[in-house]
């Protein structure tokens, strides 16, 4: 299956200034999979080591750092002669190697030729203790879960999808009805590897869910393996109380919902614990629309967003009949698999900044507000259905009149004087449209 972030490991390959890469992101949103196709696409050699395997060498790092008895060791225990020139180096799992995060500052001072990448989950990296982390000697890359774009190519929809890529949504509404039932199935599935490639083998329901409860069983092995025993029940609360807080009218984390009289800082520690590990996502509310966002984020006011749509469609049991009943899957829970979805694509870019809103007087919410790299303020409004009536959206804009606002929605894509519709499965446009100011 084809990701985005090929391209990124591509330049990365090419950079006249390369440093070891650390390639970070959630557990199973396909880290292993896309390093090793690129290694055997992209070079003569792939060494992999899993530092997590029982014959792996871990202690690798132990004894010194020197580079000619590492690689030494390597090509023992990968069988194969590794050579700077056409050999790519893959130390997935890299947190379970003592002074493995160490070693790659090494690699940069000692020896930058290698082409060297550390992989590891955030949730382990984040969290691992008793070595300094090599600030200033390393890349970074982060990976998300499957785009709406990377699930279309995986589904063998090329040509829709490349006229997605290219931003084109006039020509787009041509295909709209088969667009739209696909963003349903991505509702439903969402963007973990092992879920999208089981549907578009066995466009099996059951198999998928089954395969998404499989992964969220072996989060709660992580909590339960990585975190301080003594806030994991907190941990799971927090995680549990998800589908709930994002199926309110209102999205801003409410600590009640998780147990009455709940206090913000009973649980500070394990909503810090799911961000730093990549499994939630902290949305900050803005007080002021204005230039930078981050001046004005409120710490106390946030939303927590899951890592993965489909990932929340299965913890909040949301029935695959739901997908054959039309529209039906975007309003369900007050829309928050939609929003969920918007966030999701929206957290893709590496440009955004991403925000919410309040009104002074708290009765009106704007659902998203995006600084871009431009330094261009943008209000998002989602909607779930075709139903456009929006009265904050529309105050909003009346207020600061927004070079450019954008409501998406299930409608087509329209350029009004105040507004511009984007369809849901085209958000990701939203920079485009920046741009061109269109």
């Amino acid at each position: 299956m084809y990701r985005y972030k090929f391209k990124s490991l591509k330049k990365w390959k090419l950079s006249k200034n390369r440093k070891p890469l650390l390639f970070l992101g959630a557990r199973q949103v396909g880290k292993t999979y896309l390093l090793k196709e690129f290694g055997k696409t992209e070079y003569k050699q792939l060494a992999y080591i899993n530092l997590e395997h029982p014959n792996a060498p871990r202690n690798l790092f132990e004894t010194d750092f020197d580079a000619n008895r590492i690689m030494t060791v390597l090509s023992a225990y990968c069988n194969l002669k590794i050579s700077a020139d056409d050999t790519l180096i893959i130390f997935d799992e890299i947190q379970a190697a003592p002074k493995g995060l160490t070693a790659l500052k090494y690699f940069y001072e000692d020896a930058p030729e290698y082409h060297i990448i550390g992989a590891g989950s955030l949730l382990g990296v984040n969290i691992h203790h008793g070595e300094s982390f090599p600030v200033g000697k390393v890349d970074f890359m982060k990976l998300y879960p499957m785009s709406f774009h990377e699930f279309l190519l995986a589904m063998d929809e090329t040509g829709i999808a490349k006229l997605l890529e290219s931003g084109d949504l006039e020509n787009l509404s041509f295909f709209k009805q088969k667009l739209v039932n696909y963003l349903r199935y991505y509702l439903f599935i969402g963007g973990m590897p092992e879920a999208v490639s089981d549907f578009a083998i066995n466009r099996d329901w059951q198999s998928v869910r089954l395969l998404q409860n499989q992964i969220i069983a072996s989060y709660r092995s992580d909590f339960s393996k990585h975190a301080p025993k003594e806030i994991l029940p907190r941990i799971n609360m927090v995680w549990d109380s998800i589908p709930a807080q994002l199926s309110k009218e209102n999205k801003k984390f409410i600590y009640g919902v998780i147990k009455e009289g709940a206090r913000a800082k009973d649980f500070e520690l394990a909503i810090q614990w799911l961000t730093d590990a990549g499994l939630l996502h902290k949305v900050y509310n803005t007080s002021k629309p204005a230039l930078p966002l981050v001046a004005y984020q409120e710490l106390s006011a946030f939303k927590l967003f899951h890592n993965d749509v489909g990932l929340l469609s299965a913890m909040s049991r949301l029935n695959a009949k739901t997908i054959a009943q039309g529209d039906v899957v975007f309003r369900e829970f007050k829309g928050a698999l939609t929003e969920q979805y918007v966030f999701q694509q929206l957290a893709l870019s590496e440009t955004l900044s991403i925000y919410y809103h309040t009104f002074d007087n708290s009765k009106y919410e704007l659902d998203f507000l995006v600084q871009t790299e431009n330094n261009e303020i943008i209000p998002i409004e989602v909607k779930a259905g075709e139903s456009l009536k929006s009265n904050s959206f529309k105050l909003f804009c009346q207020k600061h009149s927004p070079k450019t606002a954008i409501r998406t929605s299930l409608s087509d894509y329209k350029k009004e004087t105040w507004m511009t519709n984007i369809p849901l499965y085209g958000i990701n446009a939203i920079e485009q449209i920046s741009l061109n100011g269109s």
